[in-house]
């Protein structure tokens, strides 16, 4: 008697991709989320200068979720552009100085609206 499939690799029993036992003894952890992330041209940032303790001026991106975005990547970026340091505080990028200009024309370069 032969079988529809036999031969085929709908014939074998499935297997894991990363370490080749079957699907029942394997015990890979599942693989990690895939995060879908919302293009710049369908998002506007915020921009602001904030006053802090001391006098201190501090430039600020708002408008930009976390759940959309790669946020730490993009404040390493504006970081490096603006050659300051900063900080992420919730959904917020926070940039040391007054770089209000700068950030305008690179969010605007990487696609972003801004306001």
């Amino acid at each position: 008697m032969t079988r529809l499939f036999a031969g085929t690799p709908f014939d074998r029993p499935p297997v894991c991709e990363r370490c080749g036992k079957l699907e029942s003894e394997c015990r890979c952890p599942p693989p990690p989320p895939v995060k879908h992330l919302v293009p710049p041209e369908k998002q506007t940032a915020r921009l602001a200068i904030e006053r802090r303790a001391r006098g201190k001026s501090v430039t600020v991106v708002k408008g930009l979720a976390a759940a959309d975005n790669d946020l730490p990547a993009l404040l390493k970026r504006l970081k490096n552009h603006c050659g300051a340091g900063g900080t992420l505080a919730g959904d917020d990028l926070e940039i040391q100085g007054e770089h209000l200009e700068r950030l305008r024309k690179l969010l605007e370069e990487i696609g972003y609206r801004v306001k």
